[in-house]
């Protein structure tokens, strides 16, 4: 046991930034550093491609990231936790060894956790618990689903002393919550130790959130040099309580207000946080500025952890295809508006076609689609018709239509542009602990 623990954010999301993470990791003098990369579909487009692929399924950054920080790590003994293995974490965890190899950290110990794929334990029948039905009531075909493993799974790795621990769906603030349990020695039924420690995660768990970045909004809440903002950092004592900070020379900024904001962020009861682990109880958190750029927080409980293990299930959805074109000078609200109309009365003459349309005016009611229009009419305005189909005749008529416009009038239009891209659909059911049991295999390079 260790009187305190210093741990970072490497990443909040799949594609967040590479080089916070390798500053954190070479002058961070972290303990742990973790790469939180997984959501519901992210995870779903995982199986997608381990289904095109076998050997992928894995995040696409997981080289990247890996290349970038591994030798630092190594050096100053930090320990690298991620769920970047996604729907394939055996293969993530081999390129990993492969790498440490390529940089010559030979004996660098890599742990594959695994057991988060439940999809064989599903069937047609299976509720949902976002929505009323069941699987066959989607209408999709199911690609895979994945149980939320909480900080129990991560422990045998730890205990073998992993430098590198690599899983697929594994609940976010649990990434933090076992390195702390582990070094404080922390039982995993010590519900208000749990809590505070989930505290912690979910405070760490967006990354840059906590720092300034989702947080910016000019001229009402200001950050400074945000295109430079850093990855926070907690440093954590035995008790739970924590610190949490950045490195003094990164952009962005910790404030009561970017914590406060955090806290409550994604929180559906902030009394009753439900995770793997415990049912957190952040409503009596305190928080205090204590300097610049460092936030005490402390307090936070928790009672008994969840029965059941929420599952995400990914559907294949099909495709998802955008395609637009511009409208500028005088009137042209009106002609963008004309030429979705034409779109509109054009694909709803065809029976046969399958799928969810959309048309907006970017500018103009593209994000709240049912906002009045402007009283005074723009100059610039772009429309924008969406489909999402399984059909991919579907896809290729609507992408047609709207390129005719150009030609076909209204008048004016131009800069047309097209996109088809993949599509998923996710939902959420509930599973006994009984059906999830988490396996650890170790490699070295």
């Amino acid at each position: 046991m260790r009187r305190s623990v210093r741990i970072g954010c490497g990443a909040g999301f799949s594609s967040d930034r590479l080089d916070p993470a390798i500053d954190l990791a070479q002058r961070g003098a972290l303990d742990y550093l973790v790469f939180e990369c997984l959501g519901e579909r992210t995870m779903a487009f995982g199986h997608r491609d381990r289904m095109l692929d076998g050997s992928k399924g894995y995040n696409p950054h997981l080289a990247q990231r890996m290349r970038g920080v591994l030798a630092a790590c190594r050096k100053n003994g930090t320990v690298v936790v991620t769920n970047m293995g996604a729907a394939n974490p055996l293969a993530a965890a081999q390129l990993t060894v492969g790498i440490a190899r390529e940089l010559g950290l030979a004996g660098m110990k890599v742990a594959c956790i695994e057991g988060d794929d439940v999809t064989r334990q599903l069937n047609p029948a299976t509720p949902l618990h976002d929505r009323a039905g069941t699987i066959r009531d989607v209408g999709l075909s199911m690609v895979g689903a994945n149980a939320y493993l909480g900080a129990d799974a991560l422990m045998p790795a730890l205990k073998a002393g992993a430098d590198i621990i690599i899983a697929g769906r594994v609940a976010d603030p649990s990434l933090f919550l076992a390195p702390l349990a582990y070094r404080f020695g922390w039982g995993l039924d010590d519900w208000q130790l749990l809590g505070r420690g989930t505290v912690v995660g979910h405070l760490l768990e967006c990354g840059m959130q906590v720092t300034g970045g989702y947080f910016a909004d000019p001229g009402f809440k200001d950050v400074p040099n945000l295109a430079d903002c850093g990855f926070p950092i907690a440093e954590v004592g035995f008790d739970g309580s924590c610190t949490i900070t950045k490195l003094p020379d990164t952009g962005g900024c910790v404030t009561t207000a970017t914590v406060k904001e955090q806290l409550l962020y994604e929180v559906h009861d902030p009394a009753s946080y439900l995770t793997p682990d415990v049912t957190a109880d952040f409503s009596r958190v305190a928080v205090e500025q204590i300097e610049p750029d460092r936030i005490q927080v402390a307090g936070g409980d928790g009672h008994k952890r969840p029965d059941k293990l929420k599952v995400t299930i990914g559907f294949d959805g099909g495709f998802l295809a955008e395609a637009g074109v511009s409208y500028a000078g005088p009137n042209a609200q009106a002609r963008a508006r004309l030429a979705g109309e034409v779109v509109w009365q054009r694909l709803s003459r065809n029976n046969a076609l399958q799928g969810d349309l959309r048309i907006d005016m970017i500018g103009i009611n593209s994000l709240h689609g049912t906002a009045h229009m402007p009283a005074t009419d723009s100059e610039d305005v772009r429309l924008r018709v969406a489909m999402r189909s399984r059909r991919r005749d579907d896809i290729d008529t609507m992408m047609w239509e709207v390129e005719s416009l150009l030609c076909c009038g209204p008048a004016g239009g131009g800069g047309y542009r097209g996109s088809i891209t993949p599509c998923v659909v996710t939902h959420s059911t509930l599973v006994g602990r009984d059906q999830v049991r988490p396996t650890m295999r170790m490699f070295t390079a």
